[in-house]
């Protein structure tokens, strides 16, 4: 195990167990296969941590999901701020209503499925605490 993934930060960008981070967070662990997209496991494989803690334990991931979305959109307008101050396109679209939303509705349906399931990690590893195995 890399030592990045054993870090808070690793452990939820690489959706693993939040109270060993070693297993993976969700029974498909293929992202961008929306076969069982949102199906975290209950119990962890390594070290049989409970991962559904209570009923509706996840609703509380749409706010951390909500500010992941603000922070893409955030960031969209200031690439195509950027790309526009620099003179990189010669013409000033980039800075256009229209271009600013298209661009922001493709980044979000493009970085969906995993902006999803990394709101869901976050939450999780918020509430389960980290206990290293020996």
């Amino acid at each position: 195990m890399s030592k990045k993934k054993n870090t808070l930060v690793g452990s939820m960008v690489a959706l693993r167990c939040p109270q060993c981070r070693e297993a993976h967070f969700y029974e498909n662990p293929n992202t961008y296969s929306f076969h069982k997209l949102g199906a975290n496991k209950s119990v962890c494989d390594v070290c049989g941590a409970n991962l559904q803690p209570e009923p509706g334990f996840y609703f509380g991931a749409a706010y951390v999901s909500y500010a992941l979305t603000v922070a893409l959109w955030i960031s969209v307008l200031v690439a195509l701020i950027t790309f526009n101050a620099l003179g990189w396109i010669e013409f000033g679209f980039l800075t256009h209503p229209v271009t600013f939303l298209l661009s922001g509705i493709v980044a979000t349906i493009l970085t969906f499925p995993y902006l999803f399931r990394l709101s869901r990690s976050m939450w999780a590893h918020f509430f389960i605490r980290y206990q290293p195995r020996d």
